[in-house]
Formats: C-alpha cells, structure tokens, sequence
C-alpha cells in the first residue's frame, strides 16, 4: 500500500514538472503583443472634424442652450414665489399644519438645487460654444485627443476624452489634471 503512495505521488510530481515545462515553454514561444498605436494629438478643431460637424454640434450646443433658459426661467417663476400664498393658491397667509411650511421649504430648496445644476451645464455649454470660436472644440482639454464624435453627439458640451474620463472615474487623476507619468491611456 506504501509503495502504491509513493509511486502516485511520484507520478503526481512529474506531471506537475511536465506542466512547468510547458508553460515556461509557451512563454518563450509566444511572440510580443504589439502596442496599439497612441491616438493622435490635435491641435485645432479643423484637423478632424469637417466645418459642416462643427456647425451641427454648434447648434445641438445653441438648441440645448435655448432649452436649459426656458426650463431656468419656469423653475424660477414656481421656485421664488414671493408668499406661500402666491405659491399654494391658498385664500389664507397662515398654514393649516406645520408640516405644510416644511414642505414648501423642500421644494424649494429642490427647485434651487434643480437650478443649480441647469446653470452648471449652461455655463459647460458657453464654454463649448467659446472652443468652438478658438478652433479647438472638440480635442480634449488636457491629452489633446479627439473626443470621439458618438460622445459629442450625446454631449455636445463634452471637455474630455473617454479615455481621460475613465482615469477621473478611476480615481487616478482628479478632473483637469494632467495624466501623470507612466499611466497609460487606452
């Protein structure tokens, strides 16, 4: 019985060797796998994207632009109220139930928050609109790739490249850092 021990872990430890070797082997074996080559780095709008692009995101950016001001304005008009009266339509100045004042005060609060955030993309898309006059609208702000014209397309107002967004997501580099040495980008 001892010896059957013995000659399956011998058998055992072979075919462990045997399995090094062959791994070892097609690590020799294989070849390099080429690099894919960087993309390249633009300069002015006009090295990629054809005047007539330009002038379609120009105006997704000016229609988006129009719509953002008309949605501030209502939000505006229903958020800033001067009373509760005005607010509710309510003949009475005072509220029934306290609750009623918390209320108003959270929505409110949401339709400043609402606004805050609609101010924060109009304020992305005047300075769409700005690249767009220097000529380089469209690059990314700090690895000079194009932005792929799908994502421009979905957001006109986009700054940077996906592969330099996916660094940001990552926690790698924080927005409007520059790529540190060693990372590479995809």
């Amino acid at each position: 019985m001892l010896k059957k021990i013995i000659n399956w872990q011998k058998r055992a430890m072979k075919k462990k060797e045997d399995i090094k070797k062959k791994i070892i082997q097609n690590r020799i074996s294989k070849k390099p796998v080429p690099k894919k080559k960087p993309a390249p780095i633009y300069t002015k709008t006009s090295e990629y994207l054809t005047e007539g692009e330009v002038e379609h995101y120009k105006q997704l950016l000016l229609d988006k632009m129009r719509e953002i001001v008309g949605d501030v304005n209502s939000i505006e008009d229903e958020a800033l109220k001067k009373s509760r009266l005005d607010a509710s339509g309510d003949l009475s100045s005072m509220p029934i139930h306290m609750a009623d004042i918390g209320t108003d005060n959270y929505e409110q609060e949401f339709a400043l928050n609402l606004l805050d955030g609609e101010r924060k993309l109009l304020r992305d898309i005047i300075e769409a609109l700005q690249r767009i006059e220097e000529g380089i609208y469209g690059i990314c702000e700090v690895t000079g790739r194009a932005i792929p014209k799908e994502r421009l397309e979905a957001r006109p107002w986009a700054r940077y490249c996906i592969e330099y967004v996916k660094l940001v997501e990552k926690g790698i580099v924080r927005e409007g850092e520059s790529v540190p040495e060693g990372v590479e980008i995809d």
